[in-house]
């Protein structure tokens, strides 16, 4: 399919002319609110954001004229509670305008949003608030309890705000907003460079609490090429990626590169259980271009029946785990569209994909993006031969891409072990073909990926030690034995002598996990096992588990 003018798409691109043409172009001062927000609000009818509201029946249209004046408003109610650049705040919400208002008028000024899942617990929010030192937080009245049972234990913390109904002692943010002034005045503020902190993400680790990941004003660049061209998008497209908005994935498909190319995004509250058939009837009355789903909603969308729905989709994507060639097959009898795979993380941008202008092959992570120097090394930063298993690297020694993190913010020893001999090292694993197509084999530091996910044992584990019954434990991957996850989070657990296994007692444990810690990590396939493979130094041998269960 090939457009002209503005809607004009990718598909006759040469890749290896693109691939060795590619120049990245960063200002020395940049800001993703005034340089692209309020550029494309020039044109007051351009439609930025459509948002489908409780049960899929409403929904609520925003222009980027709509984004400019709202998000100008917030950054002048920030101004008036003296939350200042380079300070952190906290933003737990569901999909919804609120989210891409703060976030806005927080780059504007400089301020630091720290995107939060929903699902974080108390112990996670106080984590979060007290490692980052931030002053604000961000939520809705469902989550007001979970921050106040912490509050007091966080020094930093001077303000909370509720989105959606007044709560007392907390700010509101209707009533702040629409009593704030409309225009925001850039030459007023100290303007914010390229290389100033923009973006602060948690990801998981397997020796520790989450990291710290700092990305900088020059981020949203980098992820125009997620947008152009692993996406495909352009200024026509109503664009759909499947993703909470405390993920790194709602800055890769709902935010940066969208609104940079001008596509408009589209977003659903969807609390409760996951509502494949109003998905896809809501991509059916909308008219959605182009989709981005992880695996497990595509497992879930192909098990409708999909010869009801009449979708306008010209390009469909996936990522976070490896997709089955299975769901592909019956995608495709149904539609007409491959699903193409691409790769990147919380600390990057898009740096491997399959590209909708070259062959595709099914399983694998694709080439890589514009821009980046991604090779197959071994852990002294040697280029191993084709077919050979090592690390996936992107080298950095004489281009830093923007769409690579600042660091691991107060981290030292986890940027050693990511910044060596000129590359950043993902931490993942794999070969690369005689075609130059890359081949995902697997994680080196365990963190387990399931429903696009990622989450990391030794939070998993640390919550079921709190559990009375267990006297030691080993959290890995296992296939989902339903077939609908991909990979699932399973424990082994060693019982204390006074417990012994029961479905009961399986189902107490579950539980409690999910109290402790947010709900999505919990165990959903327990082991009960006599003892431990070991090495000899007492550490628990996590890839003996893992081959046990073939996973």
């Amino acid at each position: 399919m090939v457009q002209t003018g503005a809607c004009r798409t990718v598909d006759e691109l040469d890749y290896d002319r693109l691939y060795k043409e590619f120049k990245w172009e960063v200002p020395e001062f940049y800001n993703f609110g005034f340089d692209v927000v309020d550029k494309w609000a020039e044109d007051r009818t351009k439609l930025a954001l459509v948002s489908i509201l409780g049960n899929g029946e409403r929904s609520r249209y925003n222009t980027f004229y709509d984004m400019k004046v709202l998000s100008d408003r917030f950054a002048n109610v920030l101004i008036k509670l003296g939350v200042k650049k380079g300070d952190r705040v906290l933003v737990m919400l569901e999909s919804i305008p609120q989210w891409y208002v703060v976030l806005i008028g927080m780059f504007k000024l400089g301020v630091i949003p720290m995107p939060g899942t929903v699902l974080l617990t108390s112990k996670d929010i106080k984590y979060r608030i007290n490692r980052a030192e931030a002053n604000m937080v961000i939520t809705d009245v469902n989550h007001v309890g979970r921050v106040e049972r912490i509050a007091s234990e966080c020094p930093t913390l001077k303000h909370k705000m509720v989105v959606d109904a007044p709560v007392l002692e907390w700010l509101y943010y209707k009533d702040e907003i629409y009593g704030a002034q409309d225009e925001l005045d850039r030459s007023k503020l100290e303007p914010t460079r390229s290389d100033d902190p923009m973006l602060l993400y948690f990801t998981s680790g397997t020796t520790g609490q989450p990291k710290m990941v700092l990305h900088t004003h020059s981020y949203p660049l980098g992820h125009e090429v997620t947008a152009r061209f692993a996406q495909a998008l352009t200024s026509c497209d109503l664009h759909w990626t499947v993703s909470e908005t405390g993920w790194a994935k709602a800055a890769w498909g709902k935010l940066f590169g969208q609104m940079i190319v001008g596509a408009a995004i589209i977003q659903w509250e969807t609390p409760g259980r996951f509502d494949a058939d109003g998905l896809l009837r809501a991509m059916e009355r909308y008219g959605v271009t182009t989709f981005c789903a992880p695996p497990t909603v595509y497992r879930m969308l192909i098990q409708q029946d999909l010869t009801k729905y009449k979708l306008n989709l010209r390009h469909c994507m996936s990522a976070g785990e490896p997709m089955n060639p299975e769901v592909i097959k019956i995608w495709k009898q149904n539609f007409g569209l491959d699903i193409y795979d691409f790769y990147g993380q919380t600390e990057t941008v898009c740096v491997l994909s399959n590209f909708p202008f070259m062959p595709i092959k099914y399983g694998s992570m694709g080439k890589p993006t514009p821009g980046h120097d991604v090779r197959i090394v071994d852990d002294d930063g040697k280029e191993l031969p084709v077919s050979t298993e090592g690390n996936i690297a992107l080298y950095v020694k004489d281009v830093y891409p923007p769409g690579l993190m600042k660091e691991y913010w107060k981290d030292p020893d986890a940027m050693k072990k990511a910044f060596r001999h000129g590359f950043y090292f993902t931490g993942d694993r794999a070969y690369k073909d005689e075609d130059g197509y890359f081949w995902f084999v697997g994680r080196d530091d365990d963190v387990i990926k399931s429903s696009g996910y990622r989450i990391g044992p030794f939070e998993v584990e640390s919550a079921l030690m709190e559990h009375p019954a267990i006297a030691e434990c080993a959290v890995v991957g296992a296939p989902d034995p339903k077939g609908v996850r991909g990979i699932v989070v399973k424990a082994f657990i060693h019982l204390r002598k006074e417990y012994k296994p029961s479905e009961e007692l399986t189902k107490d444990i579950q539980e409690f996990v999910k109290n402790i810690t947010a709900p999505y990590k919990y165990p959903r396939i327990i082991e009960y096992v006599q003892e431990f493979p070991k090495t000899i130094s007492g550490k628990i041998k996590r890839k003996d588990l893992r081959e046990k269960d073939g996973s």
